[in-house]
């Protein structure tokens, strides 16, 4: 059986035609941003599943991994080189979206909150 896939715009079309409750399966895919309309609107996601979003990504990076990603191919960098280079991009896509928004002090701050609460070392 084919998959279904849901958009946020699909999400926004049914519940403006009253649906307020789809039901979330293996053959159901929302996107993320479909999935964040509708906890938004109160639309109920029906599924068997445990409570995660059902396009959450797999995030090897969160919990602790072997220096060797098989699927990679590659040997990932040691670990302290691995998050000052995330530090960095963190650091260069915030700075490229809102520029002089936030000051680098907080902005360092922010990302080494994010960082230890994610678990990366």
């Amino acid at each position: 059986m084919p998959k279904e896939f849901y958009t946020e715009r699909d999400i926004e079309d049914l519940f403006k035609h009253g649906v307020l409750s789809l039901k979330v399966d293996e053959n159901v895919v929302l996107t993320e941003l479909a999935y964040e309309k509708a906890n938004r609107l109160g639309m109920q996601l029906i599924r068997s599943q445990a409570d995660t979003p059902p396009s959450a990504p797999v995030r090897p990076y969160i919990s602790k991994q072997a220096d060797h990603n098989p699927a990679l191919g590659t040997v990932l960098p040691p670990a302290d080189q691995a998050r000052g280079d995330l530090k960095e991009r963190i650091r260069a896509a915030v700075q490229a979206r809102l520029e002089d928004q936030v000051t680098p002090s907080l902005l360092d701050a922010i990302i080494q909150r994010v960082l230890n609460s994610t678990g990366v070392k």
